[in-house]
This record gives C-alpha cells, structure tokens and sequence, in this order.
C-alpha cells in the first residue's frame, strides 16, 4: 500500500488559520510553499513544523493570485483609500472578507471529514476488540476538535456580516479573538511529532486503521471543486484587510491588535525552531518576555489557593486554570497583576497584622505521605501484574494525584510577601527559603532596569493572559503523578553528606549551611551545621544523614546568622538570616550509589561550598547488625544491656532522655532535624566504651546530636523494640476496628513483651508525649513523633519482607510504615500505661499471640 501523507492530515489545521496572519506564509497540497520533503525533515529524519515569516509585511500590493497562478496586478492601497477611492477601499474590505468566508467553509468542511472516524473509534476503544486505544485516539486528533470550534464559531460570526454588508459593519472584533485563540495552535505543534508518529504506527500494526488513515487525507484546495477562491486566499492575511482598512474605522486597531498578536505567536513558534529569534511585543511595541513561571500557594481572604505565577519583563502576573469543558483547551484566568515598577518586597513590620492561614495538623499531612506511598505501592503492583488492567492503574493515578495536590496546596510554611504601592499587598507560602530566594532574586534583577509602570486595558489584560498559556515553562503541577514512567522514581534510603568548609567570602561573619532536598514535589530543610563565627573561611566538616523519600536533588544555603533581636518578628516560619549563597545538586543515582564517598563543590555568587555525600539504599539499611563486642551497647540485646547494668532501662536511653528534657524539649524539629553524624558517631563510642566523662560529653553535645543518638540505637537494636516475633500480631491489632477488641489485643501485644522491652518502651512513650506536650513551641507532635520513630521500633524482619517480595525501594518504604507509625500513634494517644497495672491482668490471657 502506498505510504500515507501524514503531514496533509495534521499540518492541515495550523498552517492553514497562519495564513490569515502572515502573508508570507502559503501552505498547499504538495507540502509547505518553496520546501522539499527532505527540506522538512529534521536532522533524526522526522517531520517537522516549517519556519514561518511573523515580520509584518509594509508591501501595498494584494499578491493575489488568479486561475493559471500568474499574479493579479497590484493595487495601491494608498490609492484605494484616499478621496473618492475610500468606497473602492471599503469594497475591497468585503471581498477579502468574501475570501475568508469561502476558505474558512472548505476548512470547515475539512476538520469535520477528520473528526468523522473520532468517535467510532472511540467507541470501539472500550470492547473487547479496539481499533485504537484511548491514549492513541487522544494523541491523533489532539486539539482537532478545539480547532473546529473556533473556526466554526467564526465563521457563524462572520457570515450575516458578509450577507447584510454595510461600511459601518465590524468585525475586528472577531480576528482579534480568533488571534488570542492562537494558543490552541501551540499545543497542536507541541503534539504534531508524536501524532504523526501514533499514525504511522498505527497503520503498520492495524490494516483497519491504515484503511481509515487513507480516507483522512484531507483534500487540499487543488482537490476542491472550488479551487481559484482558495488559491486566490492563500495570498491574503489580516495585512491585506488592514490595508483596505481606513485609519479612523474602528476595526483599525481591532485588526492592528491581532496582527501583533499573531506576530508574537509566530514569533514563540520560531523561537522553538531558531532559538535566535524572539519578539513579543507590548502594544507599546516594547520587549515582554516571559522570565519565570511556577506554581505558588496563594492565601486569599485566609484559604490556600493553588496558583500559576508568571514573571514577565515588566510585570508580576498571577493566574489560575479555568474550569472548561471536556474537549476544550485549557485557559487561564488573572487573578491580579503588578507592574514591577509598583512592587516592593513586605516585611512584617510594614503589616498590621498577621492574616489568619488555613492549615491542616501535622499528623495529617504525613498520612497523606504514607498513603501516597501506598498508592505508589500498588501501583507498581498493578503494573508487574501485567493484566493490562489500564483502569486500576487509572483510577489509583487519580487518587494519588489528588492527595499529592492537596499536600502541595498545605505543605508550605515560609511566607513570601509582595506589595503593590497603589494597591493590596499578597502573601504566598513556600516550602523553600531557596524557592522564595529565586523569585525575589528573578524580580529584583528586573527592577534594576529602569522600568515605566503600565496600566494594561481589560483587552491587553486578556491577550496576555492568553498567551501564558503557549509560554509557560511549567506545564503541570509538581507532582508524581504528573511524570512519565520513564522518569526516575528518585532515591529511597539514607544521604550521609559531609559539609567541608565554604570559601569566597570577602568579609567575616557568622556563617552556617543548611541542607534540603525534595520529597513529594516539593523541598523541605533536612539539616543544619553549627553557626562558624566572625571568620571569611568556615570549616564545618560536620556530617549529617538525611532520609530520602523519592528524593532527585540535594539544595544547599549558605546564610550569615542574624543575632539582632530588633530583627527577629512574631511570625514563626520567617526566616531573617541573610542567603549568602545558594546551589543544587541532582542526585544522580549512579554516581552515589557507589559505597565510596563522592567529593563535590557548589558554587554560589562567588562562595564556593565543599561537601561529601554517600548513599545507603533503605533495605540496607533495614537490616539490622549486632554488634561483636558483647561489652558495648549498639547492637546488643537489650536483655543483656539491661542484665549486665543491672538496671531496667538501658543507661543510653534514660540519660538521652534525661538531656532532652532538660534542654532540648522547646527545640523546633527535635528528632526531626539531623544531628550532625560525627557528634553522633563521638556519643556513640563514648556509651560503647562506657567512658567516665559520658555526662560532662552530654552536656557540651549539641541536642540533634543526643536524639539522634537515641535514634540511632534503638535502629541498631539486633531485633526490634516491639520484636520480630510480635510484629505481624501488631500490624493486625491495629487494623481492627471494634475500639474495644482493639484496646484488648494491644495491651494484650505489649504484655507479652519482654520485660527490658516493656519498660523502655513505657518510658520513651512517657518522654515522647512529654515533647509533644510542646508542640506550639517545638512543632512536634504525637502524629509527628509517631511518623519518626515507628519504623524505628517496629518493622519487619528480613524474612517477613522477602515473603511480601517486595524489589522496589519505594515499596520497601512504604511496606506497613502507615501500620507502624499507627500502632506507635495509639499508644501515644493512650492514656498513661503502667507496667504495674499490665502485669496484673497477666494472670486472665494467654501469653501465646
């Protein structure tokens, strides 16, 4: 069979509307005027979008062209509007109008000979037998429908005005729209590639698809029965009506507007093609280019809103996605704007007051992350099963990506102010002091030009709020679900980093360093090195262990420490340290998954940072090993600990505990944040050796260290806190729903503890409702503390997770980590436990479990 032109089927509905708008830009049926077919192939060999000319063209004549090709002689346009010769101009206004209609009901005609086949094969896509799946409908007719809508609607517009033409009639108004429609075009060309692949594809696998792939052609206008009004439009454009068009008709800058608009579309389409040129345009005829883009919580009136914010050369623009209909292109709307000229960067001591925020308790938003997991989980699941049950994977996608937006929307703490002088000011929150870093960067380097305030008309305001559209950089929320399979995952298990020493400071100051990295779409601060004081070259050479959730991105700031009290505000989450630099590095998994550390330096604003990093996978880490000398603490059996002391708690436990208390129980993110590893690794062959100055060590010993110390030792346990053996007993007890079946079995799990096991635990569990007890001061609480140390003190053994066959990392952290976290979480909400009063009821249960 004869090979299908595929270009005639889906170059068709761009090429044809550009024409209205570039006059140098013709498109007939043997491909793109004046290109090969080799001329349209790109270096890989597949078809390409052709370059269009978007410079307005200044020449009088019409170029139109009569039956046999020849050109039709020119007409001064000059001549035609000035004096008597104004009615001949208004005349020739109706018959290039006259050609656009006839055009516009052949093209017509032709997207509905392409959407004829849409709907039966989507039809079949859903039996047992389709022709084509969903997914491959979607990508072969992407935005055909759309296209057909809007020319459809302007034809139906401007047809009555051709039937009862009158010189005062207008129809500006309707180019102009169908210019800031333009939009739609954008995506086609984004998609043109990958349909035209889907088709060829298809027709080589399916003989029924390549039989309906031929009938799609789409007649070109030689074909047409009316060929010579079509040949002789694609020498017109919206510059030729403009040329018929006198100064003082309203249509005049009506149609002025949508050339411009359309020069700047043509303008972003070639910019895709030959990076060389950009030219989008204010009406002013003055440089707007997009900057920056992103995704940004907003708080309005006190509720979080997700909003897309664009940074242009000369104003701050903020949108959100309108709700359209299915089948229609997505659109946004302006929420607000401000021109940079009128913005400033708020404080709070500009602000009255503090707007009440929506939040949601903590313990909430980390069981979003276990259920996300848990999606992820069985999605991977889905997947192996191979039953290519596309609509499990489906509806779990869906369920994921609604949790993952609604922890994006209530994640971000650190405010970002923004101060219109002639209006309100707006207040976002971020989850990042480097993103928020960015954005006041981006615009301060913009104001540094020297930049006019503008006022934007309802008109200018739509057309640029249509174009963010086709110039965003960020297409969609950060999000998992968002990605493509073949994207990586990110990394599940520990970073260990070693922050060296930072260079390049030309004055001494009070310089510290901390470490972020992504998790759920979005950075959270992991850890933070020791202030270096009044120095130009601090060497921290501290070491920290960060637990990574999906993570592809290590961030690390730089700040100079502020200790000037009449800085320091009310709000919580501000942040009044000065960056002094900022960088990131990906994570990639191939070079740190060596078991060497891996040296590397960032460099920010001429400081350049040296730091060290490794990684651990998390089923590694899993693993517990005992310890081979019998007389330490780490890695010995809690029994013998507790024999060989004679005590009933391990000494580690109850002096960590004491120590926290004491000093460390208002500290924000206790046991959160990371203790610097080397103080760790110094506590920990202190209590090994069970050296004479452990206390005077303790007292010194910065508290991240000490809890995580505590951390630390409880996770190098030979077997768990809560044993091996009693495990799957809890992850079933705290499933039941029945309270007081529930309150039974659990008390009854922790009688049948061991009696070293039983007591540390009640005491820990006391000590950690104590620190959640100053949960407004320190930001922990039961939910959070839960979320740290249930996987610590109860997990599953190896053999319970080779019977799960668990491969995947992500599986292994979210394998029963909700049921963790959950036990821990009840007996934390518990009334107070004694040891006492459990062992009394002994005597009424059995001891087998």
């Amino acid at each position: 069979t004869e090979p299908v032109n595929h270009t005639l089927m889906f170059g068709k509905p761009l090429s044809y509307t550009l024409m209205f708008f570039s006059p140098d830009f013709n498109y007939n049926t043997d491909g793109y005027e004046g290109d090969t077919a080799e001329d349209r192939k790109s270096q890989d060999g597949s078809e390409t979008m052709p370059f269009i000319d978007e410079s307005p063209t200044m020449s009088p004549h019409l170029c139109a062209r009569g039956q046999d090709g020849e050109a039709i002689s020119p007409t001064p346009a000059e001549g035609l509007l000035s004096g008597g010769d104004t009615e001949k101009g208004l005349e020739m206004r109706k018959l290039v109008l006259s050609g656009f209609l006839a055009s516009e009901e052949i093209y017509i005609n032709q997207l509905e000979a392409l959407l004829l086949p849409m709907k039966p094969l989507k039809a079949t896509a859903t039996t047992s037998k389709p022709v084509l799946t969903v997914e491959q409908i979607e990508t072969i007719f992407f935005m055909i429908q759309d296209i057909f809508v809007i020319h459809k609607e302007f034809y139906d517009a401007l047809s009555p005005n051709i039937q009862q033409w009158d010189e005062k009639i207008t129809v500006g108004h309707l180019f102009q729209k169908l210019a800031s429609q333009l939009g739609v075009y954008k995506a086609f060309v984004d998609n043109y590639k990958v349909a035209v692949g889907t088709v060829e594809k298809c027709s080589q696998a399916n003989s029924q698809f390549q039989k309906i792939s031929e009938n799609l052609k789409v007649k070109g206008p030689k074909e047409s029965k009316d060929c010579t009004t079509t040949s002789t439009m694609e020498g017109k454009s919206v510059s030729d009506l403009l040329k018929h068009t006198p100064k003082d008709h309203p249509d005049f800058p009506l149609l002025q507007d949508a050339l411009r608009i359309s020069q700047n579309f043509l303008s972003i389409i070639n910019e895709e093609i030959d990076p060389r040129r950009t030219a989008v345009t204010t009406p002013k005829g003055e440089a707007r280019q997009l900057v920056k883009d992103g995704f940004l919580v907003e708080v309005s009136e006190g509720t979080r809103k997700l909003r897309h914010v664009f940074l242009f050369t000369d104003l701050l623009l903020c949108a959100k996605m309108k709700k359209t209909a299915v089948g229609r292109h997505q659109q946004y709307e302006c929420k607000w704007y401000i021109p940079l000229a009128d913005l400033s960067f708020q404080t709070l001591d500009d602000s009255d007051s503090l707007p009440h925020i929506q939040t949601l308790p903590e313990h909430e938003i980390e069981e979003m992350k276990i259920k996300i997991s848990t999606i992820k989980s069985e999605i991977q699941k889905e997947k192996k099963a191979q039953k290519s049950q596309s609509r499990n994977v489906d509806r779990l996608r869906k369920k994921m990506n609604e949790q993952e937006s609604c922890l994006l929307l209530y994640s971000p703490t650190i405010p970002f102010r923004i101060h219109n002088k002639h209006g309100k000011s707006c207040l976002f929150l971020l989850s990042s002091d480097y993103e928020r870093s960015e954005w006041r960067e981006s615009i301060q380097k913009l104001q540094k030009k020297d930049l006019q305030a503008c006022v934007l008309s309802s008109v200018e305001l739509q057309v640029l709020t249509g174009s963010c559209f086709k110039l965003r950089t960020v297409h969609n929320i950060p999000v998992t679900s968002n990605k493509d399979d073949e994207e990586s995952p990110g990394l599940y298990g520990f970073l260990h980093v070693i922050v060296h020493k930072a260079t390049g400071f030309k004055e001494s100051a009070n310089l510290y360093c901390t470490l972020e990295v992504d998790s759920f779409g979005y950075f959270v601060s992991k850890a933070i090195t020791r202030v270096f004081r009044d120095t130009t070259e601090p060497q921290w050479n501290e070491e920290f262990e960060i637990e990574l959730e999906g993570s592809q991105c290590l961030r690390i700031l730089c700040y100079e420490k502020c200790y000037d009290k009449s800085k320091l505000n009310k709000d919580d989450n501000e942040i009044v340290d000065k960056i002094m630099g900022k960088g990131q590095v990906q994570l990639d998994p191939q070079a740190v998954q060596s078991k060497n550390w891996h040296m590397d330096v960032i460099e920010m604003n001429g400081i350049k940072v040296e730091f060290s990093m490794k990684f651990t996978t998390r089923d590694l880490s899993l693993k517990r090993t005992p310890s081979k000398k019998q007389s330490g603490v780490f890695g010995v059996k809690i029994s013998v600990v507790t024999k060989r002391e004679r005590s009933k708690v391990p000494y580690i436990v109850r002096q960590c505990i004491e120590e926290v208390e004491k000093r460390g129980i208002d500290e924000v993110g206790i046991y959160r944040i990371s203790g610097v590893a080397t103080d760790i690794q110094a506590l920990k062959a202190a209590f090994d050796a069970n050296t004479k100055d452990i206390l005077m060590m303790l007292s010194d010993m910065d508290i991240n260290a000490i809890a995580g110390t505590l951390k630390l030792y409880f996770r190098e346990l030979p077997e768990p806190l809560l044993t091996d053996r009693l495990y799957p007993a809890f992850m079933e007890g705290t499933a039941l729903s029945d309270p007081a079946a529930k309150e039974n079995c659990m008390m009854h799990l922790l009688r049948s503890l061991p009696d070293p096991n039983l007591i540390t635990f009640l005491s820990l569990l006391e000590h950690l409702k104590r620190v959640a007890e100053k949960e407004p001061v320190n930001k922990m609480s039961l939910h959070n503390l839960a979320t740290v140390f249930g996987p610590t003190l109860l997990r599953p053994s190896e053999s319970e997770i080779n019977k799960a066959n668990v491969t995947m990392a992500s599986d292994i952290w979210s394998h029963d980590v909700m049921a963790q976290v959950q036990v821990l979480l009840y007996y934390l909400q518990h009334p107070p436990i004694s040891f006492a009063e459990l062992k009394k009821n002994t005597l009424y249960f059995s001891t087998d479990v």
